[in-house]
């Protein structure tokens, strides 16, 4: 190797001078930088998994959060539904009773019209059967005496109930 001109106690001089401080370096420098990088990985490593679990989450709880809009909207719309006819049923109960009130006053009217009509016949019946013991008198000229009177006033009703 002298031909080449390699000397063997330098180069064994240098090989120990660098393994030396490569081993150093290994040791204090690389190592410690080595470790950090490895759990800097890891710990990127943690955080992408745990932003994909924390997606799928976000995902899940809006599905969530649609079906449980969803099912208040239908129970909405189903409560508006039994409201309205709720009230179709109120209003019509009410339009009942209305109907019925009207029916019963008609009735009442009726009947005491009836009544009125009746009294008043009556009591036409007594003034015609009056004027006639009156006009009868008159006309006559003498004093009717009470049985007189009495059949002068039913012949009248008689013909004017006919």
């Amino acid at each position: 190797m002298d031909k080449l001109g390699i000397d063997w106690r330098i180069l064994l001089a240098q090989t120990i001078s660098f393994s030396l401080v490569f081993f150093v370096l290994w040791k204090y420098a690389y190592g410690p930088i080595f470790a950090m990088l490895h759990a800097r990985r890891e710990k990127i490593a943690e955080s992408l998994a745990n932003a994909e679990k924390i997606k799928a989450d976000v995902a899940r709880t809006e599905a969530e959060r649609q079906k449980i809009l969803a099912d208040a909207g239908d129970k909405a719309n189903k409560l508006i539904d039994e409201a309205r006819q709720a009230a179709a049923r109120v209003r019509e109960v009410e339009t009942q009773k209305a109907i019925a009130s009207a029916e019963q006053i008609v009735t009442k009217a009726r009947e005491a019209a009836a009544q009125e009509r009746t009294q008043m016949l009556g009591e036409l019946k007594r003034e015609v059967g009056r004027l006639v013991v009156q006009t009868t008198s008159t006309v006559t000229g003498k004093i009717l005496t009470a049985d007189d009177q009495k059949r002068l006033a039913q012949e009248t009703e008689k013909q004017l109930a006919s």
